[in-house]
Order: C-alpha cells, then sequence, then structure tokens
C-alpha cells in the first residue's frame, strides 16, 4: 500500500460545515470558542489541511459537542 501523495487528497473529509450548520454556530463562533484563527478552521474546514493537533481536534469536538468520528470521515 502506498501512502498518500503529500500534495493530493488524504482520504479523510472534515464534516466541519455540516457540523456548524447543524448546530447553527458561524465558523468565527468556534474560532473564539476553540482559540483556533478563522482562517486555520477554514482550512480545516475545506479540507486543506494536512495535520491537526490533538489538542484541537479535542477543542472542536468539545465545542461542537461531537465525537472526532463525526467530525473526520473517510471519503472524498
Amino acid at each position: 500500500m502506498t501512502p498518500p501523495d503529500e500534495d493530493g487528497p488524504t482520504g479523510i473529509h472534515c464534516r466541519l460545515d455540516e457540523l456548524l450548520a447543524e448546530r447553527g454556530m458561524t465558523l468565527a463562533r468556534l474560532s473564539e470558542l476553540v482559540g483556533v484563527s478563522v482562517v486555520n478552521l477554514s482550512v480545516l474546514k475545506n479540507d486543506r489541511a494536512r495535520a491537526i493537533r490533538y489538542s484541537t481536534l479535542s477543542a472542536i469536538c468539545r465545542a461542537l459537542d461531537c465525537e472526532v468520528g463525526d467530525l473526520l470521515v473517510r471519503g472524498e
């Protein structure tokens, strides 16, 4: 099995957009709650992130009252 191309898709999809919509929350509000810039959250939301810190992942899940598997899923 070959590792994914560093510049290509990872096969992981971030459902941040859907979770925010379900909760009626804006990216700006999430940014305030988790202490991560809107720009960095936008990169994650648009599936352009190459890495995420566990502490950030945990903070996002706490703020959205979800599990990691609700936020990050395998797919396109």
